[in-house]
Order: structure tokens, then C-alpha cells, then sequence
């Protein structure tokens, strides 16, 4: 009982300091337009993602409300300014969802650790604002942790069936999105343009319906190198009739299933504040 009232004072700890920072944020940009001769309403709801937030002073992880009213949540973790729009975390939500659900979003949109998905809609919204990066962050249930970032990330619209789209390849957890890791997997485990699928909506190359078989909505080719909207299994390493865990073959396999994921966005051209930048206060090159 101890532990579960100091969790909410440290959550209502969080949220006051992240309305601080929103109000100093506020106070700022009026005194600026003020001075220019003219004053401003300004909203949060101006930025369009959370890097702009990053780069307008608010430094604290937490949701908040950016461009087309859109409620996200923002991670200033790693650099700063990234918008998070997949979570696994725990098994509390089902990601075997409809189209209809994966088009909206669904699941925790309130605490800083809840499962959801942004939805398709607004992923396609927020990558045709500009150039974005995909930063994927893994971790197992020893606790180690390894990841992926891909250029030039982008989700089609849903005339296009929110094709997937994306560039160059950095990290350690392996290749698993182009399938490039090994010979002969590209041609139906390789995810680049590849269409997403749902339990209701079969646009796979498979015969069967991948979604159906793996339990989750994804960017299926026939079927996966990487699925992380797949079952959650409570101890990594599981068996089924198909390997519908959440996966991320180059690194733990086909039969192991992740502990955490986070999918997170940020412009491809975004650029720390030396003063945010600890390698630039330690006189050290930027990476």
C-alpha cells in the first residue's frame, strides 16, 4: 500500500512539473510576441511534433498535445524531441485489433508506461510533415537491451493501405525491417513497402492471413523478420503453432518474445541545443 502511494505522488509529481514547464513555455513565446508588437495566443497544439516541443524548452518526458490536436506522448529521453507511437510494456492491451482500431489508435494513453499504438491515421499524418527517423528500443526479460533506426520513415495513407516506407539501417539489434541479415529472406520476410494487415484485413503476399496467424496488426510480407504487435508472452522464450510473439528475429529469434518495445519518430534533420547535449558540455564531438 507504501509503494503504490508513492507511485501516485511521484505520477502527480510529473504531471505538475510538466505544467510548469508548459506554462514557462507559454509565458515565454507571449513575451517574445509582445516585444515583436504584437501579442499571440500560444498553444502547445502549434508544434507539430515532439521535437519542436524539445526545441521550445520542454524537457520532461510525458503526453502532451501537439499540431491536429493530436494527444502524444513524447520521449526527451536519447536526445530529446521523440514521438512515441508504439508501446509493449506489460500484456495489459490486446494488439489484436481491427482495421478500424489500428486506423484510431488504442490502448493507455494516460500513464508514462501504457501500451498502445497512435493508429495509422496519425502515423500517416505525422510522417508526411517532413523527413522522419524510426528509433525501435528492445529489451528482454534478462534485461538487455539493444535497438534499430531507420531513415527516411514513412507510413502511406489508408488508400494506400499505409504502405511502409524507409531508408538507411543503424544499430545493433539487426537488419530485421529489410531482411537484409541473411540470403534469401528479403523476398518474403523483407518489410519495405509492405502493406498493413489486420485480423479483418488481409493485404499480405502470404496465402493465409498473416495478421490472423500472428495475432496482431502489422506490415506483413509473407509473414515476418519483425513483429512487434504480436502476442505478449510473460517469459521470453514460448511455443506455438506460428510465431506470433513479439519479434524481432536478427536479435532474440522467432520463438522468443520481447519484454518492452517503444517505436518513436523524430525529423531526420533535428539537432540538440548544445546546452541539452552532454557530449557538447564535456567539450566531446557530437556523434
Amino acid at each position: 500500500e507504501e509503494v503504490s502511494r508513492l507511485r501516485d505522488k511521484e505520477r502527480d509529481l510529473k504531471v505538475q512539473l510538466q505544467r510548469q514547464e508548459t506554462l514557462i513555455h507559454r509565458l515565454k513565446k507571449r513575451s517574445e510576441s509582445s516585444r515583436g508588437g504584437r501579442v499571440e495566443a500560444p498553444q502547445d497544439a502549434q508544434h507539430k511534433d515532439c521535437s519542436e516541443l524539445f526545441s521550445a524548452g520542454v524537457k520532461s518526458s510525458g503526453w502532451y498535445e501537439v499540431r491536429m490536436s493530436l494527444r502524444v506522448y513524447c520521449d526527451m529521453s536519447g536526445g530529446g524531441g521523440w514521438t512515441v507511437i508504439q508501446r509493449r510494456s506489460n500484456g495489459s492491451q490486446s494488439f489484436n485489433r481491427s482495421w478500424e482500431e489500428y486506423k484510431n489508435g488504442f490502448g493507455d494513453f494516460e500513464s508514462d508506461l501504457g501500451e498502445f499504438w497512435l493508429g495509422n491515421d496519425r502515423l500517416h499524418s505525422l510522417t508526411a510533415q517532413g523527413n522522419y527517423s524510426l528509433r525501435i528500443k528492445l529489451m528482454d526479460f534478462d534485461g538487455k537491451q539493444s535497438y534499430a533506426e531507420y531513415r527516411d520513415f514513412r507510413v502511406g495513407h489508408e488508400k494506400d493501405l499505409y504502405r511502409l516506407s524507409f531508408g538507411q539501417y543503424v544499430g545493433t539489434a539487426g537488419d530485421a525491417l529489410s531482411g537484409t541479415y541473411e540470403v534469401g529472406v528479403v523476398s518474403w520476410a523483407g518489410h519495405q513497402g509492405a502493406n498493413f494487415s489486420t485480423f479483418d484485413r488481409d493485404n499480405d503476399n502470404y496465402e493465409g492471413n498473416c495478421a490472423q496467424e500472428d495475432q496482431g496488426g502489422w506490415w506483413f510480407n509473407k509473414c515476418h523478420s519483425a513483429h512487434l504487435n504480436g502476442r505478449y508472452y510473460p517469459r521470453g522464450h514460448y511455443s506455438a503453432w506460428s510465431d506470433n510473439g513479439i519479434v524481432w528475429f536478427p536479435w532474440r529469434g522467432w520463438w522468443y518474445s520481447l519484454k518492452t518495445t517503444v517505436m518513436e519518430v523524430r525529423p531526420g534533420g533535428f539537432k540538440m541545443d548544445a546546452t541539452d547535449d552532454p557530449n557538447a558540455v564535456h567539450g566531446l564531438p557530437v556523434s
